[in-house]
């Protein structure tokens, strides 16, 4: 078990007094915590561990550090019974939490450590669900005070005050599990007081309609004569669908070394997923498009981020994010209407197109390699937005014997 004790910290403060303080030590290892009180040493009983007599107040700093020495042993038996070790770090955070125990104290340092992470997509998706629910709650509250019965009154509200989609509903409750997940990783708050799960809040995400380009589409937008920008961000979408339906922000990162020996090698941003696919025919006459604008083996293939310095994470995925949205916008209003495509052309079309055209040809355990998700189950469930002959098939036979 960790050992608790009260100490006077040898660093004196401006007054020349010694801090009052608690000494939290496991497995060599001490933390301490600051009661705001600082004390002459000559007023401190280093062998009883209390302020002497001789002090205005030591019956008050005496209470004082009673209370915390029980508070501390306390949330060190509590944490010490959940888990099978704690730090003295651990002890130390749900004692005095660095930013506060309460649910914005924490969404607050939660969105501070996305975007210390270089999260930026992320980080602005949650940064107004955090103001939204602090117009909902109109106050601060501790954890325990966010229940099942709250969250599904927020949802409610996202829904008919804010006007907004079940989907991004749904996105507001994972926001709020994001924060509490947050918090019980620092130590902040107990995992009882956890909403989500079986017996308590679910989430579940509304089903909603994924469809790609038709083979006849696809075809309308390789052949179609293009100049520029609309013909650079047309190469963009085929290179991402040649590949599978690579994301955008991998695409825009590609390097010409990641293509050694007719293959590509690269890492998938998002999960870090590992491989090589080999380079078709048709992507290999793309980059002979982009080879002139070569400067070595480590420039990017595309433009796009060619002056962005990717050490910084979160200019990095802002700049990815902005561009996306310019290369979206051009191929809606300068690639679409000239090819004659009627759909919404955007760049993650490339993905449900690829997936698409997969339908039931491919197994599924080849499509999990070329998608690089980390649980086929994942698979499963994005290919099953596509998967259709089955359901096809089915209702042909049925509506076939009716006609008998």
């Amino acid at each position: 078990m960790a050992d608790v004790k009260i100490v006077l910290r040898q660093k004196p403060n401006k007054e020349g007094k010694l801090p009052l303080a608690l000494r939290i030590t496991k497995d060599r290892k001490s933390s301490f915590v600051h009661l705001g009180y600082s004390l002459d040493p000559s007023e401190w009983d280093d062998v009883e561990k209390r302020v002497k007599k001789s002090h205005p107040n030591s019956v008050r700093l005496n209470n004082l550090i009673r209370k915390k020495l029980f508070e501390a042993t306390d949330h060190t038996l509590e944490l010490e019974t959940q888990k099978t070790h704690v730090s003295s770090r651990a002890v130390k955070q749900r004692i005095k939490p660095s930013a506060g125990s309460t649910f914005f104290a924490q969404a607050d340092l939660y969105l501070q450590r996305l975007k210390e992470a270089g999260k930026y997509n992320q980080y602005t998706a949650d940064k107004p669900r955090v103001k939204h629910f602090k117009e909902f709650i109109k106050h601060d509250l501790p954890f325990q005070e966010v229940t099942v019965a709250v969250l599904e009154r927020f949802k409610g509200y996202v829904r008919s005050t804010l006007n907004l989609s079940e989907r991004s509903a749904v996105n507001h409750i994972v926001m709020m599990r994001s924060v509490f997940s947050f918090a019980i990783k620092e130590g902040v708050v107990d995992e009882k007081y956890y909403p989500f799960g079986k017996g308590k809040m679910k989430i579940k995400f509304p089903d909603s309609a994924k469809v790609g380009l038709s083979a006849e589409e696809l075809k309308k937008l390789e052949s179609v004569s293009l100049e520029g920008q609309p013909n650079h961000v047309r190469n963009l979408w085929l290179f991402s669908y040649y590949f599978a339906g690579m994301r955008v922000s991998d695409v825009l990162r590609l390097k010409w070394s990641d293509f050694q020996n007719e293959r590509l090698h690269y890492e998938m941003g998002k999960n870090n997923k590992g491989g090589s696919l080999k380079v078709p025919d048709k992507a290999a006459a793309i980059l002979e498009q982009y080879k002139a604008f070569k400067r070595n083996q480590d420039d990017l293939v595309f433009p796009e981020l060619k002056d962005v310095n990717q050490d910084d994470k979160f200019v990095t995925e802002r700049t990815i994010a902005f561009k996306t949205s310019a290369i979206d916008k051009c191929l809606k209003n300068h690639v679409a209407p000239v090819a004659k495509i009627d759909k919404k052309l955007t760049m993650h079309l490339a993905r449900h197109t690829f997936a698409q055209e997969a339908g039931d040809k491919i197994p599924l355990k080849t499509l999990q390699r070329l998608y690089r998700h980390s649980s086929i189950v994942t698979t499963m469930g994005y290919q099953s937005n596509f998967t259709t002959q089955e359901a096809d098939d089915a209702l042909d036979t049925v509506l076939k014997g009716r006609n008998l």
